[in-house]
This record gives C-alpha cells, sequence and structure tokens, in this order.
C-alpha cells in the first residue's frame, strides 16, 4: 500500500528506474523513477517559476508557518508509515525511527514553523541623514543533496529552514533511501504546499547530483554527505554560478575518558556513541581516548557490553543493531576489520559477519589502536569501535587534533577545570560533556576543518537561505539621526 501511494504517478518522462534493497535481506523492494540532468532541468524550473512567480515566497510569513505546523502534525500522525519505510528502506530499528527519530523530526519542523514570522532586519544608525535599513529577503531556488544514513531526519533538516525562510527547493535523495523522502513530501503537499515549491528528485551523484551543483539557476546549494563527495561539489557549484554553498561532511570524532570519569556510565555512552545507528553516523565517537589509570577497567566493561549488544531483524522490538546499508558499505567494513588486525590492533570482540543473508556485522571491539592506523583515521562509518590510551590532557588534546576532522568530541570528567580546558582547546564544532549525540532542534550542528562549512539547525541556519540587503534613503530636515 504504501509503495503504491508513493508510485501512482512517475515524474520521470524517460521511463528509467534503479532498484532500492532492503539490507535485511539484499532483496529488491521497488524499483524508482531514476532522476538524470533532464529532470534536474524539469525540477528546478517548477522550483524558479514557483519562486518567481508563485505564492509561496510572496505569502505572509505566518501563512507559510501555519503550512509547516500542519506538516509536522502529519508527521505525527504518520510516524508509523515514515518509520516503516525508514526501517525496511534504511536497516536502522524501527523503535530507534519511530521513538527517536520522527518525534525530533516533527519539533523542528515546529521550531523552523516558528521563526518564518520572526526573520526581520534592523534600522542601522548611520554618521550621516540617511535612513539605512537591512531586509533579509528569500535566496531563491535551493538545490539540497542529502545522504542515507538519516534519510527523514536530513531531508528536514534541509527543508525546514528553506522553506521557512521563502525560498523553493530541488532535493536529491541518496540512491539507497529513496522512498521516505518521497512519501514525506506527500504530506507537505497535503499541508498545503504550493506546486513547484519542492521537488524531490530521486537520481545518482554523478549524474543528478552533479547537474544540481552546477545548475546556474539554482541560488544556493546544501550537502550532507561524505568529505570526498563534498569537496567535488563545491568545486561544481564555484565552476558554475558561484552558488554559496553549505557542507555537513564526515567526522572522527574523540571520545576522552579522563581519569575521573565514572566508568560504568562512560562504558555506556562510548558505546552508544559508537555503535548508535550501526555506526553509520558522522558524529559517531569513533576514536575511544581512556586515561590509562582506568583503561584495563573501560576495555573489559565495553568489551562485555558490545558481546551483550543485540543485532538482528530491525522490525523485532528490542533489537539495537540492524544490517549495514548495502553491500558496498559492508565490504568496505569489513576491509577496516582486517586492516585493524594486520596492523596489529587487538581484536577484543567481533569482526565476522552475522548469517548469509543480509548485511550484519557483528558489534566489533579493537583495543591497542595507535593514531596511524587506518581504523584511528579513517572514517569507517561502521560498528567498529577503537579504543585508545593516552597519560595527560595534553597528550589527548594533541592527539585528538591531529585529524583533518573536526565534528564532534565527547569529555567525559568530574572536574569542571579539566572540562573547560577541552571544551576550548579541542577543534571541533560540538563538544559533548558528560553526555553524547544530544540534539535539538535548536542547537547548531556542523564542523571545523574538513567537516564542513555552515551549520545546520538553530537560528545559524536561517543565514543560509537568506540574502541581506541594505536600503538607504535620504533624510530630508530630520528631526534626529
Amino acid at each position: 500500500l504504501l509503495l503504491r501511494q508513493l508510485f501512482t504517478k512517475s515524474p520521470n518522462p524517460t521511463g528509467k528506474t534503479f532498484p532500492t534493497y532492503d539490507p535485511r535481506t539484499g532483496d529488491v523492494i521497488a524499483h524508482v523513477a531514476e532522476g538524470d540532468a533532464e529532470d534536474i532541468n524539469r525540477a528546478v524550473s517548477a522550483a524558479r517559476k514557483a519562486f518567481d512567480e508563485g505564492p509561496w515566497p510572496k505569502m505572509t510569513a505566518y501563512e507559510r508557518s501555519r503550512v509547516l505546523f500542519r506538516f509536522a502534525d502529519l508527521i505525527d500522525q504518520h510516524t508509523e508509515e515514515l518509520a516503516t519505510l525508514e526501517t525496511w528502506d534504511n536497516g536502522k530499528p524501527y523503535e530507534q525511527a519511530a521513538k527517536i527519530e520522527l518525534p525530533m523530526i516533527s519539533r523542528l519542523i515546529r521550531y523552523y514553523a516558528g521563526w518564518a514570522d520572526k526573520i526581520h532586519g534592523l534600522t542601522v544608525p548611520a554618521d550621516s541623514s540617511h535612513l539605512v535599513q537591512t531586509i533579509h529577503e528569500p535566496i531563491g531556488v535551493a538545490g539540497q543533496i542529502i545522504p542515507w544514513n538519516f534519510p527523514l531526519l536530513m531531508f528536514a533538516w534541509k527543508v525546514g529552514p528553506a522553506l521557512a525562510c521563502g525560498n523553493t527547493v530541488v532535493i536529491k535523495t541518496a540512491e539507497q533511501t529513496p522512498l521516505s523522502a518521497l512519501y514525506a513530501a506527500k504530506l507537505l503537499h497535503e499541508a498545503g504546499l504550493p506546486p513547484g515549491v519542492l521537488n524531490v528528485v530521486s537520481g545518482f551523484g554523478p549524474t543528478a547530483g552533479a547537474a544540481l551543483a552546477t545548475h546556474m539557476q539554482v541560488d544556493k546549494l546544501a550537502f550532507t554527505g561524505s568529505t570526498e563527495t563534498g569537496k567535488i561539489v563545491l568545486e561544481l557549484a564555484a565552476k558554475s554560478n558561484l552558488k554559496p554553498v553549505t557542507l555537513e561532511l564526515g567526522g572522527k570524532s574523540p571520545f576522552i575518558v579522563c581519569k575521573d570519569a565514572d566508568v560504568d556510565k562512560t562504558v555506556e555512552l562510548a558505546h552508544f556513541a559508537l555503535f548508535f545507528n550501526q555506526g553509520q553516523c558522522c558524529c559517531a565517537g569513533s576514536r575511544t581516548y581512556v586515561h590509562e589509570s582506568v583503561y584495563d577497567e573501560f576495555l573489559e566493561k565495553a568489551k562485555a557490553r558490545a558481546l551483550k549488544r543485540s543485532v538482528g531483524d530491525p522490525f523485532v522490538a528490542g533489537i539495537e543493531q540492524g544490517p549495514q546499508i548495502d553491500s558496498e558499505q559492508f565490504e568496505k567494513i569489513m576491509r577496516y576489520i582486517r586492516s585493524g588486525v594486520e596492523s596489529g590492533a587487538t581484536l577484543e570482540t567481533g569482526g565476522e559477519r552475522i548469517g548469509d543473508k543480509g548485511f550484519y556485522i557483528q558489534p566489533t571491539v579493537f583495543s591497542n589502536v595507535k593514531e596511524d592506523m587506518l581504523i584511528a583515521k579513517d572514517e569507517i562509518f561502521g560498528p567498529v569501535q577503537s579504543i585508545l590510551k593516552f597519560k595527560d590532557i595534553n597528550e589527548v588534546i594533541r592527539r585528538a587534533n591531529t585529524t583533518s576532522y573536526g565534528l564532534a568530541a565527547g569529555v567525559f570528567t568530574q572536574d569542571i577545570d579539566t572540562a573547560n580546558t577541552l571544551t576550548r582547546a579541542l577543534k571541533v564544532g560540538t563538544v559533548w560533556i558528560n553526555c553524547y549525540d544530544v540534539f535539538d532542534a535548536a542547537i547548531p550542528f556542523g564542523g571545523y576543518k574538513m567537516s564542513g562549512q555552515g551549520r545546520e539547525k538553530g537560528i545559524h541556519c536561517l543565514s543560509n537561505y537568506l540574502q541581506v540587503k541594505a536600503v538607504v534613503t535620504p533624510l530630508k530636515d530630520p528631526a534626529w539621526i
């Protein structure tokens, strides 16, 4: 029934399709219309017309907010369908999708619905007899490219602020997970979004993604994905019409356990920080630094926790870990596990495939990991925990910052001075102190260095989708300046 609702009309005139797979089995779920450069042209033309001639940018901000509030209500009403599609297409546990991610999504949409009528400029005092105002205007047609690890959440992170600011959107979904965004777009139109304002294209990066990045009628581009692809997207955008680009990219985030940390608590949080979403999380705490005084205790408990982790069909209640997204990602993770063993790290547990169907991997823990090993340097994007030992704060600061990434970090200590020192020394966009993966619609998210440019969520994200215009008018015989 869900698939019939999604595919009653094909938006693809060529008839080309591609399969989307169930990672539990490797079987085909459905064949989805394959968008290419021509489909991107059609989508951008629709978005351009909707922005230049349509009602959306001309609506009052309050009217736009009402559409977004209705959309959030519809998300809550259709949680079961959306979570089912997300689990079916992505492999994440259904309970995670339904109980954690969907409430976050509707909350974020309401957050930006609330912002829609609160975007305003300033009256600026000038040194001469002029009235100076700043006006915040929508930037125009926003091109957006989202990843496969959190398809619906990234859809909301991108579409919510863009629409609240009065823009129109062309969004390209990941080829691995095209289904849930199509259903969400259907709900948005049911909420009253005018035609042409939101255009969803399913397709591949080298064709549809590249066409969107290079399109001369796209005014802004937002991308979430790997650092390698982010570089390509940035180059394509610069070579086209110099459209501004925001990038939310990869990470190799340090999880720092100090000597005074609560070991039992940090073991559980470190496990969550790494293994959440099958390890397919850009801000995963994938370098676990543990002070030498508690290293042995932490390691034994981390190993025991990994052995207890429940892996299986993500639709079954109580399952913590489902399959990896596809065969390509599965093989990549297995190569990194073999690399860890070959480079001299100690494989404490895991490291093998589970079953012979689907893309399941045992929760894996390595000890005696060194900075020059690939498992300590590269973003594995899988259920592989690397545990490293350190002696003092200055050492761990240096080692934690010796990476091209700078997305997030976790700091675990009972000492406020230690926490403050680490917070300011770590070159990352988010520092969690005695917690991890705490997300909120109002908390900005993004990275330093090669983890990206700009911020998602919060008030900071609005500037991604707005132009600032200065308006200067002479004042004749003003009573005051």
